[in-house]
């Protein structure tokens, strides 16, 4: 029995008494749990801890030495680095500043970067290392406004670029001339105060600036909070990009609620940091999942013999326990003694490799395939996937853990609301949606009518209350015999089918049957290329050989099984390359830029339909 909306009883005392300011809610915080730990993070291969009194001590010089830089409210600060300790520690002394933060991503091109900056008016930018400096020296001129760049990594030149450490000095001397700075400047700060700006990754034209106040992030703090998902003994393991609206909130919530995070960017150290960390929790986009699966799942099948047998018989009774429990019914005595056998012996090897203590993972980003979601549940590690946009501050529905429903993005959190228009799009209305785009109100207008925000997503309520998204509306096309094609979902189905897929990119718009661009796992790919007579061939001649494009053919074959006959794939293409962030083709958030990548592979897909 699916558990209804109507049956959840969140404290909504915990979203009606937050914080008036996110400055507030980490020196209320500071004040809670003082000694307990704040951080962690890598120093070499070793990791290293801080306490919330010690991130306190730190954020307060970086605000102070903003202050003494001529920073005033709401003047905007950007961050251009990846995720690290001191992206968490530049945020928070921007924050006590009653400044506003810029985001910027490492991987932005120099020309846009330099937009944000201008753009957002930004007069100071920390800046992780040289090369991030060299994007804004290039273009100085083109942002007269900065008044230092504060460099992470490095040294400083003495003029315009000063060290973290300087700022940090230069902030100490501030206070103790100004002792009461801060303090005056966190009273000042209102609710509707600007937070954050942050530039969302458009596929066509230039990035919009979408401004968020320092109440959408206490709301959507409080509002998770007043779930009761986390507890303060929770640790967190953050990779996510901060840039982005997803990594955000993640670096919000423990200031409510009080957890520990570990924090590292390194996507290439995930799979090694999560044993040492041993996470109780974590976020990610599908496609970490997806990796995870196929991994594993074609390393047990390469594997052949007794072990793999045993894998398939432990994890498909894991499966039938996992149903039963979505079901709302009890297993067997039979299915549940065989299940814990499993479970000993196979699949508790498989959680040692997340830490061994992980309760759940949180997706967001893009669509969830159903077949990893429901894996990882029989494995133990059931997925919340989770639905917002940079719009709404991120977190507008989650899944709960006595309410999962895979296939849905939950339940939207206590205080937002969600309704479906009359043509099927979401509209969300709540504290987290953004204040509206920087210097854009006729866009404004157009997406944020009488408080509601148009996704721009097509969705549906079921009698749960769980929300169900089915496309982006903009993706949604029709082939020339009038039939329309969600794309995504058919995308994310294929992942779950293929282990050895990276990207699949569905097509046919106007064109009279649907095709699709695909590239393979890099990783996964070459232990394929070892069992089928190439081994030590590089990736181009992997994927390019008749032998993976029959592979790839089977998996299609087993997808189209699934699909009405509109929505087959006909033909498609295996590129000789995966995609990247740096090629500018996914985000760093690793989502599709549909547009992008149809533009750039035209050839390619026009040569299918000759």
């Amino acid at each position: 029995m699916v558990k209804s909306l109507s049956e959840e009883q969140p404290d909504l005392s915990v979203i009606e008494q937050r914080a008036s300011s996110v400055a507030q809610l980490f020196i209320d915080r500071v004040a809670a749990s003082p000694t307990r730990e704040a951080f962690r993070y890598p120093v070499g291969e070793q990791w290293r801890s801080m306490t919330w009194r010690q991130a306190d001590e730190r954020a307060r010089r970086i605000a102070a030495g903003l202050v003494a830089l001529g920073v005033d409210a709401e003047d905007r600060v950007a961050i251009a680095a990846a995720t690290r300790l001191e992206w968490a520690l530049a945020d928070l002394g921007i924050m006590l500043a009653g400044a506003a933060t810029t985001t910027i991503y490492p991987t932005t091109t120099a020309d846009e970067v330099l937009f944000i900056v201008s753009d957002s008016g930004s007069k100071v930018v920390f800046a992780e290392n040289d090369d991030q400096v060299a994007k804004l020296r290039d273009g100085r001129d083109a942002i007269p406004g900065v008044r230092k760049v504060v460099l992470i990594d490095g040294t400083g030149d003495g003029d315009w670029v000063i060290t973290l450490e300087e700022l940090e000095r230069l902030g100490t001397a501030y206070l103790a001339d100004h002792p009461q700075a801060l303090d005056e400047r966190i009273a000042a700060i209102e609710p509707d105060s600007l937070a954050t700006l942050i530039y969302t990754s458009g596929t066509t034209g230039r990035p919009k600036g979408v401004r968020l106040p320092h109440d959408a992030w206490t709301y959507e703090a409080a509002a998770v909070d007043s779930t009761h998902i986390l507890g303060e003994d929770d640790l967190q393991y953050l990779w996510l990009p901060l840039a982005h609206v997803f990594g955000k909130v993640l670096l919000t919530l423990p200031l409510q609620i009080g957890f520990p995070t570990a924090i590292d960017g390194r996507v290439d150290k995930i799979v090694d940091n999560l044993p040492d960390v041993r996470p109780t929790w974590m976020g990610a986009a599908p496609r970490i999942f997806e990796k995870v699966y196929g991994r594993i799942t074609t390393m047990m099948a390469e594997e052949g013999g007794a072990k793999a047998k045993l894998f398939d018989w432990a994890s498909g009774n894991a499966r039938k326990v996992a149903d039963s429990r979505a079901a709302g019914t009890s297993a067997s005595p039979l299915l549940g003694a065989q299940h814990a056998v499993g479970d000993k012996i196979v699949l508790g090897k498989i959680r040692d490799r997340f830490g061994g203590r992980v309760r759940f993972f949180i997706s967001g980003s893009a669509a969830l395939n159903q077949d990893v979601a429901k894996w990882f549940d029989a494995m133990g590690m059931p997925i919340l996937e989770g639905y917002g946009l940079t719009e709404t501050s991120a977190a507008s529905c989650v899944n709960r853990p006595d309410a999962n429903v895979v296939g849905t993005v939950g339940w939207p959190v206590p205080g937002t609301q969600v309704k479906i228009a009359d043509d099927g799009e979401v509209l969300i209305k709540g504290p987290g949606v953004m204040q509206g785009y920087r210097g854009l109100d006729d866009v404004t207008s157009q997406t944020l009518v009488d408080g509601w925000f148009h996704t721009g997503d097509i969705g549906e309520l079921l009698p749960s209350g769980h929300l169900k998204i089915t496309d982006r509306k903009k993706d949604l096309f029709k082939t020339s015999n009038g039939k329309y094609v969600a794309p995504s979902l058919i995308e994310a189905r294929f992942k779950g089918i293929c282990p050895y897929a990276s990207q699949f990119v569905v097509e046919g718009d106007g064109r009279k049957f649907v095709s699709a661009l695909v590239t393979l796992d890099p990783d996964a790919i070459g232990d394929w290329a070892a069992s089928h007579g190439m081994p030590g061939a590089d990736y181009r001649t992997i994927v390019t050989s008749d032998a993976a494009r029959e592979m790839v053919q089977e998996y299609i074959d087993e997808l189209n099984l699934g699909l009405n006959r509109w929505e087959q794939v006909k033909k498609f293409v295996i590129l000789p390359r995966d995609l990247t962030v740096e090629q500018g083709e996914i985000t760093p958030s690793l989502k599709l830029k549909r547009t992008v990548v149809t533009r750039k592979f035209k050839d390619e897909l026009d040569s299918l339909y000759d």
